[in-house]
């Protein structure tokens, strides 16, 4: 039977550097808060709970993190909070009385967003339940890192943060990532003869290296080479940083399946994006909670696009902004959108739909063949097969107080200019001429026409201005 995994992220610091008032685990990559991207890490190593450690904004903290778990399963969320901050040792007792003997605790930080779940398993792997495991790489650069120092044999025997190293101890590039898995059973004595008579007067969690060693326990370092994985985040410039690696990751995993990026570099993603084959993306379009993209689509440049399902031929012209939000967007086979399009929340589009410039469609169904190429705006619609939307046009589908819903059956012909005053039903195959205010329903095809008769006074003069002085 494998050893339960309890999982420890400490998301206790302020973050100052940050300079904001915002916790600085609840700052954002790839549209998600970092501590998100840690316990989504730690659901996928199938762990027994996740004990989330809080203090510098922890009520705002805790309540996000409802929203960060994954639904299903068995995964546990707990909390402990540490008021005040005393170090990483500290962080970690205010968990001890959360985790049980029988398991391993695997200590994360909230702000190191870009680990992946096979390193950790690698990790818990080279603890095996009953060493203590390190993650540990080589920087070039290994300033502000503890150093992990080695016996002649190359086996650990220590942690020795930066500020506590000799010139010696700083030359040692194999630092320490802030990430180890350990035997419960062993943490919660080691932690119990912590001191913190070191040069931050803190309770270092890296001290229990030497009590291992001390006690002859194995350490072991699991040593990886790609350095964003354990990279944290401490300032905007390092989000910002992080942020590109996650989105050419992303991009490069897309491509590797089959999809046409214009610009790699150019390209982010904010959620999860299905691509058929044959998808071609250009350069700086966002993609934003859950889209999926059909066979042959093709996206222009610019576009943001946010729960929207487009199907196989579609084409999304540049500038086009989609958002489904909670109600969704769909997109039918062959449609044209676009450029400058918006598509709003609940519209559902038939296949070849054409939706052209500074169009906006918001909670409407239009059937295969609908067409409205310029300038108008359908809220609450239903829009059958073959309708020419006009330029201009409108469904007025609130009263004030209440949203009515505007029905345009097949054929129909909506003029330029005009004004349906739901709830109203424009029969099919009729037509109604240009800059109509239609406020009663219409019969099958029918004209329909209302607006106030055309009058022009002859040889009419425009007002001047009186001459000055």
């Amino acid at each position: 039977m494998a050893t339960p995994i309890d999982v420890v992220i400490m998301a206790a610091g302020k973050g100052t550097r940050m300079k904001s008032a915002r916790p600085k685990v609840l700052h954002r990559l790839g549209g998600r808060a970092l501590l998100a991207h840690v316990i989504g890490c730690a659901a996928r190593l199938s762990a027994r709970q996740a004990v989330v450690i809080t203090g510098h904004g922890a009520i705002e903290v805790e309540a996000a993190c409802g929203e960060f778990t994954p639904a299903g399963g068995g995964f546990g969320l707990k909390f402990a909070r540490q008021e005040p901050q005393l170090g990483t040792g500290h962080a970690v007792q205010q968990a001890l009385p959360l985790l049980v003997d029988d398991g391993v605790t695997l200590v994360l930080s909230g702000d190191v967003p870009l680990t992946q779940a096979d390193t950790l398993a690698a990790l818990l792997a080279a603890c095996g339940g009953e060493r203590l495991a390190l993650l540990t790489l080589e920087l070039p650069d290994p300033t502000g890192y503890g150093r992990i120092e080695r016996a002649p044999d190359g086996t650990v025997r220590a942690i020795v943060e930066h500020k506590d190293a000799s010139d010696a101890q700083r030359s040692i590039r194999e630092i320490y990532s802030g990430i180890m898995a350990v035997p419960t059973r062993l943490l919660r004595g080691w932690l119990a003869r912590l001191d913190n008579r070191n040069a931050q007067n803190e309770f270092y969690l890296t001290d229990i290296v030497k009590f291992a060693v001390a006690d002859g326990l194995p350490v072991v370092a699991h040593t990886i080479t790609d350095a964003p994985q354990v990279a944290g985040v401490n300032s905007p410039a390092q989000l910002a940083e992080l942020e590109r690696v996650y989105q050419r990751r992303q991009a490069d995993a897309l491509m590797e399946q089959g999809v046409r990026l214009a610009d790699p570099a150019r390209f982010d993603l904010r959620g999860t994006l299905d691509c058929a084959q044959d998808v071609e993306i250009d350069v700086n379009c966002v993609f934003e909670g859950q889209v999926q993209l059909g066979a042959g689509v093709r996206i222009g440049a610019h576009c943001v696009i946010a729960n929207a399902t487009i199907a196989a031929g579609a084409v999304i012209h540049p500038f086009t902004h989609i958002d489904g939000e909670k109600l969704g967007v769909t997109v039918g086979e062959g449609a044209l959108i676009g450029p400058f399009a918006r598509l709003r929340p609940g519209a559902q589009l038939g296949a070849e739909v054409h939706i052209g410039n500074f169009v906006e469609v918001k909670n409407s169904t239009l059937a295969a063949g609908a067409k409205a190429n310029h300038l108008a705006y359908l809220g609450d619609a239903t829009v059958g097969e073959r309708v020419n939307y006009g330029a201009g046009s409108i469904t007025a589908n609130y009263d004030g107080a209440n949203k009515h819903r505007t029905v345009i059956e097949a054929d129909v012909h909506v003029g330029s200019n005009c004004v349906l005053v739901a709830p109203v039903t424009i029969g099919a195959g009729g037509t109604v001429g240009g800059g109509s205010t239609i406020t009663k329903s219409t019969a099958p095809g029918a004209l329909s026409v209302a607006r106030g008769k055309q009058i022009s006074i002859a040889h009419w003069s425009r007002p001047a201005k009186l001459p000055k002085g």
